[in-house]
Parts: C-alpha cells; structure tokens; sequence
C-alpha cells in the first residue's frame, strides 16, 4: 500500500506528484497493467516464449556488429 502523508503546507499538486512517483517505483502500475484481462496459462507461456526468443534475436544481433 502506497501512502502519501501531507504536512501543513504541502500544496496538493506537490503531493500528487510524490504519490505518482512512489507508485511507479512501488511497480503498481506495471501490475494493475497486467491484471486488466484474464491471460490463459498457455498463452502466458507462449508470451514469454516469444519475448525470451526476442531478446535472444535482440542479442544475437548486437554482437554480430
């Protein structure tokens, strides 16, 4: 849970802010992004299959230089 606390003088723009900056390094977006639909297993599987086989290409590619 991300909690904000603000002091006396904090203005609400600046607490804004803080709050975004402490969900986006908590990964809470990059979460709630995932859990949006339901994903199979099996197309789990076959996602990170081909994103695993994309960095390898990625890789391969870059040393070829």
């Amino acid at each position: 849970m991300v909690e904000v606390k603000l002091r006396e003088n904090d203005k609400l723009d600046w607490a804004l802010k803080r709050f975004r900056r402490k969900v986006r390094r908590a990964g809470l977006f990059k979460d709630m992004k995932k859990r949006r639909y339901y994903v199979k297993p099996s197309e789990a599987r076959n996602r990170k299959r081909a994103a695993a086989q994309r960095r390898r290409a990625r890789r391969s590619r870059r040393n070829r230089r």
